[in-house]
């Protein structure tokens, strides 16, 4: 019952973060979704909506394709029947499977990686206190003073150097504390630097080769934390990570207040590399898994009447 009250309460305030981005897309939609009629101006209209929510231009083609697709397929004369044609297309092309999250179910090494300031410690600590809070043994790793704010905060162990050090003799230290200690997760804070892509690569592989001669039976995963009023900024800085090392998921912050919402839906179709988890705000509560459902929705909000009518256009196969 809590937790549904918590999820509940979380998708309010995505909701109402996600305001300034839904109002600009409710406001062009309905212009585009008044048209009398489906042509050329139609989809350009459409488009621009789109990009202009930071959708990002590879996405929004995606979509438009799906889009014209299926409305050859069904037949569908009326702009006004779009609508949910199209949030149904957007909805599966950011669907999560649940085996994203199977690294919380097994040892695990999770590398948190980003630039600074985008939220990267505050998602570590808020990650923590929701895996002690379930009754996991988590242990913290960083060379930064920050961290053990939030360790203190969420009543789990830190190892750390002074700020500065290698970060790879952090990692070792940390591999043979989360042994020892028989740890669940351990959950290691890397440094914030893209400027020198060769330092960053060989940093990440060399923490990497540490995990995998010291804890080989851990489970190593490398999420990327990336703040959602960038836009297409945040986008560009996961393409550049993903250049230099491997990422298996996405955390997006910041979403309470911006209006960039559609940055989530092309940094995931775009990377092919999930989003699992979202923040709205500065409690430990206000970072949640991705529901992609629940991001949609929220995203469009004031378009979910008469669905039972175009459920019925598009059938069973959306």
């Amino acid at each position: 019952m809590a937790e549904e009250k918590e999820k509940k309460g979380f998708f309010a305030r995505l909701k109402a973060g996600l305001a300034k981005t839904r109002d600009n897309i409710v406001e062009s939609f309905t212009d585009v979704f008044g048209a009398s009629h489906i042509d050329d101006d139609f989809y350009e209209n459409l488009e621009e909506t789109f990009i202009m929510a930071d959708m990002g231009y590879e996405t929004t083609e995606k979509v438009i394709e799906g889009l014209k697709q299926k409305v050859e397929d069904s037949h569908i004369k009326e702009p006004a029947a779009c609508k949910e044609l199209v949030i149904n297309i957007i909805k599966n092309q950011m669907s999560v499977d649940d085996s994203a999250y199977d690294f919380e179910n097994k040892k695990s090494v999770v590398l948190v990686i980003g630039v600074n300031g985008v939220g990267k410690t505050t998602t570590i600590g808020k990650l923590a206190a929701q895996y002690r809070q379930r009754g996991k043994k988590v242990l913290m790793a960083a060379a930064i003073d920050q961290l053990k704010t939030w360790a203190d905060r969420a009543q789990v162990d830190i190892i750390s150097h002074n700020e500065g050090a290698d970060p790879a003799a952090v990692v070792y230290d940390a591999v043979a504390a989360a042994k020892a200690r028989d740890t669940d997760i351990l959950l290691v804070d890397t440094a914030g630097r893209l400027h020198n892509k060769k330092n960053l690569m060989d940093e990440l592989a060399k923490m990497r080769r540490i995990i995998t001669r010291d804890y080989p039976e851990a489970n190593v995963e490398a999420l990327i934390v990336l703040d959602g009023t960038t836009g297409q900024n945040a986008l560009e800085q996961a393409r550049q990570f993903s250049n230099v090392t491997e990422l298996d998921g996405i955390v997006i912050t910041k979403l309470d207040g911006t209006a960039k919402g559609g940055i989530a839906i092309a940094i995931q179709a775009e990377l092919d590399v999930p989003v699992k988890f979202i923040g709205v705000g500065e409690k430990i509560g206000d970072l949640q898994r991705f529901d992609p459902q629940e991001y949609v929705n929220a995203l469009f909000a004031d378009f979910d009447e008469d669905r039972s009518e175009i459920d019925m256009l598009i059938g069973d196969d959306m």
